[in-house]
């Protein structure tokens, strides 16, 4: 074989081999730092890019999306010298791949320490009670703190959030009671206004119940009583009507005489143990006399009428003449 084409060969498959070290592809969402005899020559971008071979050397793909960092419980002591156990998540973002590859030594690591002291004089400066109510001021207080802190790494923190509290057992005994003392306390207050509010509309129910009484009885009074009213007014009217009517018939003493001894009966039936009797009761024998004549002569006139023969031409008024 032509040693100067096994020549071509090698040289080609050497040219080749450094063609594909030489060209390098970013993903999207990361950065490469090229570093060139040693020293930072640039950054790469998602795309192609074409580096040259034995003297540029790239880092690791560093990934530009958001983070998120689950930290181990903290031991931390509050103002009231209560110990707790607090464990953090932080959302982080890589800004800048340069400063992150050269800010700080293991960056996550790091990231964690800042978050532990951090913690640590902020609780500090909290008691117990205002640590568990407060979490949304630990987070916004930590979060800018440790965004300041963490610039100069290329690092953008986004939130920090406390992810569980953990008091000391007998600190947990004591929250329990406390708050099984306020829900009776609720509970009884709760009870209380319920009471207070089932006596008010009782005793509302029973003044309306009053009122509507007082108005019916109210009614049924002046009903009653206008009907009394309509009824003495009607007695009236009728004993009006028969006074008028007596008068026109002008009844003669015996028709007179005879109602009083109707009213002397009507006494005599009654539960008086005394009745006294007018003077004028002494004449009632010969008013008794008197109205037997009358009734005779009327019956002795009647008999003659009917044994005379009745004459056609007599007119009733005649008839009526002769009888009276």
């Amino acid at each position: 074989m032509n040693p100067l084409l096994i020549v071509l060969i090698v040289l080609g498959a050497i040219f080749l081999i450094l063609l594909c070290a030489s060209i390098r592809i970013v993903r999207q969402a990361t950065s490469v730092v090229v570093e060139r005899l040693g020293k930072y020559h640039k950054t790469l971008e998602t795309g192609v890019h074409m580096v040259i071979p034995f003297f540029d050397r790239c880092s690791p793909a560093i990934s530009l999306k958001e983070i998120v960092a689950d930290f181990a419980p903290q031991p931390v002591i509050t103002k009231d010298n209560v110990t707790m156990q607090i464990d953090t998540v932080v959302y982080f973002q890589v800004t800048d791949a340069k400063l992150f590859s050269y800010g700080v030594d293991k960056p996550i690591r790091a990231i964690e320490n800042l978050t532990a002291t951090t913690l640590r004089n902020i609780v500090g400066e909290l008691e117990l009670d205002e640590t568990l109510t407060s979490r949304d001021t630990v987070n916004s207080k930590m979060r800018a703190i440790l965004d300041e802190a963490t610039d100069p790494w290329g690092i953008k923190i986004n939130r920090v959030e406390l992810k569980n509290i953990l008091p000391p057992k007998d600190i947990q005994d004591a929250m329990e009671k406390q708050m099984r003392a306020e829900r009776e306390r609720r509970e009884q207050i709760l009870k209380a206004e319920g009471e207070k509010r089932s006596s008010i509309l009782v005793a509302e129910g029973e003044k309306q119940a009053q009122i509507l009484k007082a108005e019916a009885e109210k009614e049924t009074k002046i009903l009653r009583a206008e009907a009394d009213k309509a009824a003495m007014i009607a007695k009236a009217e009728a004993e009006n009507k028969a006074i008028e009517l007596i008068n026109k018939a002008r009844p003669d003493a015996a028709y007179i005489t005879l109602q009083g001894f109707e009213a002397l009966k009507v006494l005599a039936e009654g539960n008086a143990t005394k009745i006294i009797v007018p003077s004028e009761i002494q004449n009632v024998a010969g008013l008794l006399t008197s109205m037997t004549e009358v009734v005779k002569g009327e019956k002795g006139l009647a008999d003659k009428k009917e044994k005379e023969p009745a004459k056609k031409s007599e007119t009733p008024e005649k008839d009526t003449k002769k009888a009276k």
